[in-house]
């Protein structure tokens, strides 16, 4: 799946910051369910073929904003 097939709910693509869209964010899927970009996490190993990723609160509240919730 292309990036831009993902509706971004987070981050502000013109922040200097994140011009490369290497910023925490959490994007839509056009089924409904939510792709995290984040830093990895080594707290526990996950089951085998997932992985841990960390995302500020403050990334996760915009993406509720944004959804309505």
């Amino acid at each position: 799946m292309a990036r831009e097939e993902l509706t971004r709910l987070t981050g502000n693509v013109n922040d200097p910051e994140c011009n490369q869209n290497d910023c925490p964010n959490l994007y839509r899927t056009a089924k409904g369910s939510i792709i995290v970009q984040g830093d990895l996490s080594d707290a526990f190993t996950p089951p085998t073929g997932e992985a841990l990723v960390e995302i500020p609160e403050a990334v996760l509240k915009e993406a509720f904003r944004a959804l309505g919730w």
